[in-house]
C-alpha cells in the first residue's frame, strides 16, 4: 500500500490514519490491522464525540511502533504501540478546558493526562476503563 493511500485512510468521519502515524517524519511507522482498529475505536467512540463538543480537534501523536516511541522518550508500555492512545489538543485553543471537562467526564476514556496546551487520551477497548485522570501531568 502507498504511503499516500495510507495517509488518506479514513478511522472516522473527521480522522485519517495519516494524523495519527506520521509517515512523512517516521517513515517505518506502520500499524497493523489490529493497531488500526484500535485507532478506528478511540476516534469514533472518544475523538468524534469530543469534536462534537469543541470542534476541530488536532493529533500530534498516535500510533508509535517501538523504535519511534522510544526515539520520542515514550514509556515502555505506553498505549500508543498499541494504537490506544492519542496526544491532541482542539484547534481553538480557548476550547482546550472544555476537552479535558469532556474526556475526564467521558465513560470510555482510560487515561487523561494534560499538559501545557494539549493532553494526552487513552482508551482500551478491551478492557474496563481505568478512569485516570492527572491535570498538569506534563510541565
Amino acid at each position: 500500500m502507498e504511503s499516500t493511500t495510507i495517509n488518506d485512510t479514513r478511522l472516522s468521519p473527521h480522522f485519517r490514519l495519516g494524523e495519527f502515524i506520521s509517515l512523512n517524519k517516521y517513515p517505518d511507522n506502520k500499524p497493523t490491522m489490529q493497531h488500526v482498529a484500535n485507532m478506528v475505536y478511540g476516534c469514533v467512540m472518544l475523538l468524534e464525540p469530543a469534536r462534537q463538543v469543541v470542534g476541530p480537534i488536532l493529533v500530534n501523536s498516535g500510533f508509535r511502533n517501538e523504535d519511534v516511541n522510544r526515539h520520542v522518550g515514550g514509556v515502555p508500555n505506553s498505549q500508543h504501540l498499541l494504537g490506544q492512545a492519542a496526544d491532541i489538543r482542539p484547534r481553538d485553543p480557548q476550547q482546550f478546558q472544555r476537552l479535558v471537562d469532556f474526556l475526564k467526564a467521558h465513560q470510555l476514556t482510560d487515561q487523561l493526562l494534560t499538559g501545557n496546551g494539549w493532553l494526552h487520551i487513552s482508551w482500551s477497548p478491551f478492557t474496563t476503563p481505568r478512569h485516570q485522570v492527572r491535570i498538569g501531568y506534563y510541565k
